[in-house]
């Protein structure tokens, strides 16, 4: 069992859109997968009570609770589990690093945003594991994306190779409790969840078994 973290001390970063996209992926790719909700505000719990298939389970938790949840889900025969963690909880996001295989720190190409990931980098060298930063809601038009790229680079930080750029599909599949590979499996933003999973598969190094034919899971 893999266990990827989802982490962000600035809210807004977009956690929970990359949680329940990748975890809906990895079930599509044959995975047995959860979502640990950290977040108080339990968008990602919602977002399960509006979806049809009970895949991936999502169980709101709680970071002390962590460690035994965890050893739950792997005695379930769980493939992986995504933590999302909660934004300015320093608690809840240490521990979801030091259980986490890889940390995945979700940002905006934003001058705040790039400003505000110190302190999240920072929890995840306290951790000890791999962390990068993922560049999300990038704009499709300009180079902000490149440019963001290049400053985190150059000042040393690992960055999550594809993108996730500003897609109308990734917010509005979620108003119903899809996703947008769901919604559309052949839109832009189905591909980029694609693209993106397939760099976690190597970089976590997952096994993952046959996919799943994407028609016989789209909701209608």
């Amino acid at each position: 069992m893999k266990t990827i973290a989802i982490i962000s001390q600035k809210g807004g970063a977009g956690k929970t859109t990359v949680a329940i996209h990748l975890a809906v992926a990895a079930e599509q790719r044959g995975m047995n997968t959860a979502i640990f909700d950290l977040d108080p505000q339990a968008s990602a719990a919602s977002w399960s009570d509006k979806r049809q298939n009970p895949s991936p389970a999502v169980v709101s938790a709680q970071a002390a609770r962590l460690p035994s949840l965890l050893e739950q889900a792997k005695s379930q025969s769980a493939g992986l589990v995504i933590i999302d963690s909660a934004p300015n909880a320093d608690a809840a996001s240490l521990a979801a690093a030091r259980a986490a295989d890889l940390i995945i720190i979700p940002c905006r190409p934003a001058a705040f945003d790039l400003n505000a990931i110190g302190t999240t980098l920072s929890l995840a060298a306290v951790a000890g594991k791999p962390a990068y930063v993922l560049l999300n809601a990038v704009p499709t038009q300009g180079k902000v994306g490149e440019e963001a790229r290049a400053a985190l680079e150059a000042g040393g930080v690992s960055v999550v190779a594809p993108v996730l750029h500003h897609l109308v599909a990734f917010s509005h599949a979620v108003n119903d409790g899809r996703s947008a590979q769901e919604l559309d499996p052949k839109s832009k933003a189905a591909a980029e969840i694609d693209t993106l999973f397939n760099w976690i598969i190597k970089h976590a190094n997952m096994q993952t078994k046959q996919r799943a034919n994407t028609k016989t899971r789209k909701q209608a």
